[in-house]
């Protein structure tokens, strides 16, 4: 197994990073490296801080190089950071020594890492997004066809009482909703530049050090935050918090239909399933179960990068590596579930004959609340919660079903409403066509490009 599941062939298409893989590799960090040393070196043109016919050159070079990561190698291990090789590499292919001493004027490693790491976070952003999109919309459809369609609620894994599988739906893209409607201020909020020196105070820059800035914020479309943050590392930790919370919101979905396809009960259908080696009746829910799994990951990750966010003084390396070790996966996790979620939801449908099943099973004790409820219009509350734990004993030692014996009981009553599971849904339909509602709100304030 390869070191990184995410880095494995043979598991890609159990869980997949797709064009997130990418943005992660040693070429893509390179690569976002430079385009801030030549968005820094552009920005210190236009203020005169460096010759412009310097930062003209460094701006050219940045695009046409192409720096080997093997040949990093070595410096990166002996200086715990790749920009002293990177900058030494750049300065050396672009041949003209006048020029190339401006290249990294007054930054630190860090401002060009941390940039550089928002300018690919920003992109991830944008990939998860399409496909949560892409899935809200099908548990909308689905929330919306399906609003009154009754089956039964489980609580602490057992039968409880009637709702409707629209609602069900709902509770499953209810927090995807909202982690779409996050992402505008998280955009605003975390994605930061960073330009602060070697120890935060910018000294090596100058006066003009707030507004080169803002200046290079701008430049590379992201957010000035007016202060030094390479030991504060709150962005960082929020944007893994709503990655971790994506997973965690489609480890839910996973969690549910696992249990929607288990033997005996069967409520949905799904694509995701997979063969057994020695079995062949079997149908694996796999695709649920990777959701579960990404979702157990990314809590575990989050949680140690928590234990390195307190960095020591003004830099601290030791608390820094280990951030790099933990991030990854938590937006590798975040993209999988979303990739799944994604085609999971896809052809996922209520098999509605089982569903009728669920209603009736265990002696139909699923309407032992609305009973207790029907007979407390005759008799004090406890007394009727009595009475139906009576009823629902019986019904279970005499293999007769709640129903029966609540009208041989009660033959004065008229229980035909107490029974039907149409008549007990309710907030359930109207909650799921709530959320098909807010989602088509969210959606004409963000159509598709």
């Amino acid at each position: 197994m390869a070191a990184s599941i995410f880095d494995s062939q043979l598991y890609a298409t159990l869980f997949p990073a797709g064009d997130v893989a990418r943005l992660f590799s040693d070429s893509a960090e390179i690569r976002a490296m430079l385009l801030v040393e030549g968005a820094l070196a552009k920005a210190q043109g236009a203020m005169g801080l460096i010759p412009e016919d310097s930062a003209a050159a460094i701006g050219r070079a940045v695009m046409e190089v192409a720096l080997d990561p093997g040949a990093l190698t070595r410096q990166t291990g002996q200086n715990g950071v790749p920009v002293p090789g990177l900058v030494a590499a750049l300065r050396h292919e672009m041949n003209a020594p006048e020029h190339a001493q401006y290249v990294h004027w007054g930054a630190t490693s860090q401002d060009i890492m941390d940039s550089a790491l928002m300018l690919r976070l920003r992109q991830v952003l944008g990939l998860i997004e399409a496909d949560l999109a892409a899935l809200l919309a099908q548990l909308a459809t689905l929330a919306e066809c399906h609003a009154s369609l009754p089956m039964a609620a489980r609580t602490y894994g057992q039968f409880a009482t009637p709702t409707s599988f629209g609602a069900v739906v709902a509770a499953w893209g209810r927090p995807v909703l909202s982690l779409l409607e996050e992402l505008p201020q998280l955009r605003q909020t975390c994605l930061l530049v960073s330009l602060s020196g070697a120890a935060g105070t910018a000294n090596a820059l100058g006066q003009k050090a707030s507004a080169l800035r803002t200046k290079l914020a701008e430049d590379l479309s992201l957010v000035d935050p007016r202060y030094s943050w390479h030991t504060d590392r709150t962005p960082v930790l929020r944007l893994a918090d709503w990655f971790t919370r994506v997973t965690l919101a489609l480890g839910k979905l996973g969690t549910d239909c696992q249990a929607l396809r288990q033997t005996g009960i069967e409520e949905i259908t799904a694509t995701g399933a997979g063969a057994s080696s020695t079995m062949p009746q079997k149908q694996n829910p796999v695709a649920a179960s990777a959701l579960i799994a990404l979702s157990t990951q990314a809590a575990a990750q989050l949680s140690a990068l928590h234990a390195s966010a307190s960095h020591q003084h003004q830099r601290d390396g030791a608390r820094w590596f280990g951030e790099w070790l933990s991030l990854p996966q938590i937006v590798f996790c975040a993209a999988g579930a979303s990739s799944i979620g994604r085609d999971l939801t896809k052809d996922l449908a209520p098999d509605m004959d089982r569903m009728a099943l669920g209603l009736t099973a265990a002696n139909g004790v699923l309407h032992a609340e609305a009973l207790s409820f029907a007979l407390a219009r005759t008799m004090r509350r406890a007394e009727a919660q009595s009475a139906v734990k009576d009823l629902c004993n019986a019904a279970s030692a005499q293999g007769k079903t709640l129903d029966v014996l609540a009208v041989q009981t009660y033959p004065d009553m008229n229980l035909t409403a107490v029974f039907d599971p149409t008549q007990q849904l309710g907030a359930a339909p109207s909650d799921a066509r709530q959320f098909a509602s807010d989602v088509a709100v969210y959606q004409a304030a963000h159509p598709k490009p």
